[in-house]
């Protein structure tokens, strides 16, 4: 009877895909199912309709414990399983596809039931440039589609070949293999023009997907904002999720484009915008307190994928507070100088110049082409990875100085042709090629070195097939991958920026002038991949612009680790702002898009940290108890002053050595899971706030639980310093030997040390409290747990028994706020002062344990 009933289950699921549930019950009953199992087809379909509506469908703790309605795809989905098909057939691991699944997961998971009646998601993805972004949101977006959302808008770019590149991937991976289930407003050739009778692409009748794929252009936002509101009627039950590329491009502080996607977001009473964008500077530094498009409800990482070469891969980056800069990474040795006397030789130094402006080959660009030429042909010798090579000549933006190009590189080329026999030329090459390849061990990426000999045959060849390409606005000159293997030598400019790729880029010359770290890093078209010859890639630059790229490659590993927050921590964007590393030389972003931005405070300044994930076996926790045990026995003794609070289950030690608390930080063992509680980096930032600035000399330690009422229930630190343990239950997880209390350390925890009454204080208050009255003084605070911890009733739903092997020690640590002599490094931040979150979602009352709940 069960097996008849699960599978006339899966058939009532699929006849629902087109018709109403009345309708699929009748075809049951036509085909003669047994009337008792449709009663509980009937029964089963009436349940999960209510599951959803209460936004119940199942519980479940996903990634950074937030409860949510989506937990991966489900059987009867149609658009994920296409795409996973055709990244298959595109040769796509395993590996990889579970990866792209996890990650489109995570971020489905954070966007807002599609069966709500009303809602506003805004949230951020933050990837690697030219790392897979356009495969992620497409699979967000199938994710989406098979859950319900109606309506998809993509917001491609500024250009209209980045429109057509995405409308032509989506096309393929969700349209062609559904057809009958999408509507496209947009073709290739054809950006959004409005249709008559807006209404028929919404209504119930029409259960079609809808795709948008359009450029930020202010015309166009404005004509569909006008058709979307010409079906305003019908949208009141129409989802939509709205991706934005590039998100960072034209979307910020513009008069015309940022006021067109407000206006078309607010035509829609359900939708979910979500940015996708590698240089997520300006949006991060969004007013939050503005109707606007910052990221209130969620900020996430893409993880780097396999093989992708990043900024930190090329050029290294600085260590990062409490780091062996020894440990670093300095990146692979593949950059080469561009002496600054040659950059006048290859870019005009004045606007006015540029009409008239004859590029020189110097030396260095010289020996970046012919190392270009060999790179092409060694490759052609392996025959494996991209079939495609190209070479980036980006010097100006100025598309007369691109142009000015094309006789000096074609000279070049064909004198190249004429001089293979001529064994200078060809000592010249083999020194050349001998030199580079003897600077980046080709063992280090599982390939092997090319002989000069086996790749010489290869170069006339190469020779002939080389095309010099002016790609830029004023040109008609294009890079078209689609009809066979390229080799090109491609100078351009801001064509060439964003979101398209450069198949098969081997070598670059860059010498572009640049002042902001969103424009710099999107110029740097030699991020990606590159299959079958990681080895060879290089990039010719001024020992300027080497640093710089340094530079962004801190600033991004520091930004990631502040989103990674997000997802571990218990902040959101409206609680937390994640900090950017400034620079002397360079903008963050454009000075419009930081005008709302504040000065932040360096790595922990100004924070509260608190452990909230524990592994649960006894030698662990019993670690923990002695480092707290012998921490507060020094305290004791060092102390300038103790507090003794028993009636309220507090104890307050003042003025304690700062030595003492790098000792306890050094012996107690904090969970792996947790981003903000890093041992190493809480040490090197106090040691820096004690050495450059002298403060965090002197700390309080607190110790706080509840009154004891019971021996069995109390724990002792030491003699005549006792509390009740308090009661953290645990959020329900699949992992074992592991716990996340999500919650430990209360707004009034955090003055437990600050005078007067601080009971009615907003966290903001706080410090500002604390800067008053302690300046330079850390607090650190111990909460001794109980093992057991069983939840109140109320929580039980939601919690379960801690159930460690041992009680367990929770820590928190407030820094105060630096007052500006930490160091030459400063941070900036979006400004969270005019942020009211509804619900503070750090305050907890949690009983205190009783002695006979203690098992």
């Amino acid at each position: 009877m069960d097996d008849e009933f699960e599978d006339n289950y899966e058939t009532f699921r699929a006849l629902l895909d087109a018709f109403n549930p009345a309708e699929a019950i009748k075809r049951l009953e036509l085909m003669q199912v047994d009337p008792a199992v449709i009663q509980r087809i009937r029964e089963r379909h009436e349940q999960q309709t209510i599951v959803i509506r209460e936004l119940e469908e199942p519980h479940s703790v996903v990634l950074g414990n937030r409860d949510t309605w989506y937990t991966g795809p489900s059987p009867r989905d149609k658009c994920w399983p296409a795409i996973v098909g055709h990244l298959e057939k595109a040769g796509w691991s395993a590996s990889a596809i579970g990866s792209l699944d996890t990650a489109s997961t995570r971020i489905v998971s954070l966007l807002s039931h599609p069966k709500e009646k009303k809602f506003s998601t805004r949230g951020l993805v933050v990837g690697y440039v030219q790392s897979g972004k356009t495969t992620n949101f497409t699979a967000v977006m199938a994710k989406a589609a098979d859950r319900g959302y109606k309506l998809f808008i993509v917001l491609a770019g500024i250009h209209n070949g980045l429109r057509r590149q995405t409308q032509a991937r989506l096309v393929q991976q969700l349209v062609e293999p559904n057809p009958t289930r999408w509507h496209q407003l947009t073709d290739l050739e054809r950006d959004f023009v409005p249709t008559a009778n807006a209404a028929s692409f919404f209504g119930k009748s029409n259960k079609a997907h809808v795709l948008c794929v359009v450029k930020k252009n202010a015309t166009v936002l404005r004509k569909f904002a006008e058709w979307l509101k010409s079906a305003s009627a019908y949208l009141q039950d129409c989802p939509a999720l709205i991706i934005d590329d590039e998100a960072d491009q034209a979307t910020v502080a513009t008069k015309t484009i940022n006021p067109r996607i407000r206006e078309i977001l607010d035509c829609l009473p359900k939708a979910a915008y979500v940015g996708y964008t590698a240089t997520p500077f300006a949006n991060l530094l969004i007013d939050p307190s503005a109707d606007d498009l910052y990221p209130k409800h969620f900020v996430v990482n893409l993880p780097k994928p396999e093989g992708h070469f990043g900024t930190e891969v090329l050029f290294g980056r600085y260590a990062l507070d409490g780091e062996n800069p020894e440990e670093v990474d300095d990146g692979y040795d593949m950059i080469r100088e561009v002496p600054d006397e040659d950059v006048e030789c290859v870019r005009p130094l004045k606007k006015t110049d540029a009409a008239g402006f004859i590029p020189e080959i110097t030396e260095t660009l010289s020996d970046a082409v012919r190392y270009f030429w060999m790179v092409t042909a060694a490759r052609r010798v392996r025959d494996t990875g991209n079939p495609h090579s190209t070479m980036l000549i980006h010097t100006s933006v100025n598309t007369a100085v691109h142009n000015s190009f094309r006789i000096p590189l074609e000279r070049l080329r064909d004198r190249m042709k004429d001089e293979l026999e001529i064994p200078t030329v060809l000592q010249a090459l083999r020194d050349l090629w001998e030199a580079e390849t003897g600077r980046v061990p080709t063992e280090d990426f599982g390939e092997a070195k090319v002989p000069f000999e086996d790749l010489l045959p290869e170069l006339p060849g190469v020779l002939n097939d080389c095309r010099i390409v002016m790609d830029n606005s004023s040109s008609e000159d294009r890079l078209d991958y689609e009809n066979g293997p390229v080799v090109a030598i491609a100078v351009g400019g801001n064509t060439l920026s964003r979101g398209l790729t450069l198949e098969g880029l081997s070598v670059s010359y860059f010498v572009r002038a640049v002042s902001a770290y969103d424009t710099l890093l999107q110029m740097g078209r030699w991020f990606g991949y590159r299959d079958g010859y990681a080895d060879l890639p290089r990039i010719w630059m001024t020992a300027e612009l080497s640093e710089w790229f340094r530079h962004l490659a801190t600033v991004e590993t520091e930004m990631r680790r502040d989103i990674d927050i997000y997802m571990t921590e218990d902040k959101t964007p409206q609680t937390f702002a994640v900090r950017l590393r400034t620079h002397p030389a360079l903008r963050v972003t454009q000075a419009a898009k930081m005008k709302d931005a504040v000065k932040a405070a360096s790595a922990y300044g100004g924070q509260r940290v608190q452990t909230r994930y524990f592994r649960t076996d006894a030698e662990w926790l019993k670690d923990n108890q002695t480092a707290a045990k012998r921490l507060v026995a020094q305290a004791a003794q060092h102390a300038a002053r103790r507090e003794e609070r028993p009636g309220d289950g507090r104890y307050i030690f003042r003025d304690v050595p700062y030595d003492l608390v790098l000792d306890f930080l050094k012996r107690y063992r904090f969970h792996e899971k947790s981003q903000e509680c890093d041992a190493d980096l809480l040490i090197g930032y106090i040691e820096k706030r004690v050495r450059s600035a002298g403060s965090l000399r002197r700390w309080n330690i607190a110790i706080v639980g509840n009154p004891v009422k019971d021996d069995d229930t109390a724990f002792e630190f030491a003699p005549g310093v006792a509390v009740q343990r308090i009661v953290r239950a645990r959020l329900e997880t699949t992992e074992t030997g592991f716990a996340d209390i999500k919650t430990l350390m209360s707004r009034r925890d955090a003055a437990v040390d600050l005078d007067g009454d601080t009971g009615s204080l907003t966290e903001q208050e706080i410090k500002v409290e604390r800067q008053r009255q302690l300046p330079d003084r850390g607090l650190l605070v111990l909460y001794p747990i109980d093992k057991v911890s069983s939840p109140p009733p109320r929580e039980k739903q939601r919690r379960l028994p801690l159930d460690a092997d041992e009680h367990v020690i929770g820590v928190g640590l407030v820094f105060p706020q630096p007052h500006g002599e930490d160091s030459a490094i400063e941070w900036i931040s979006a400004d969270l002062s005019g942020v009211d979150p509804d619900v503070d979602i750090e305050e907890v009352d949690f009983s205190p344990i009783e002695a006979e709940d203690v098992a």
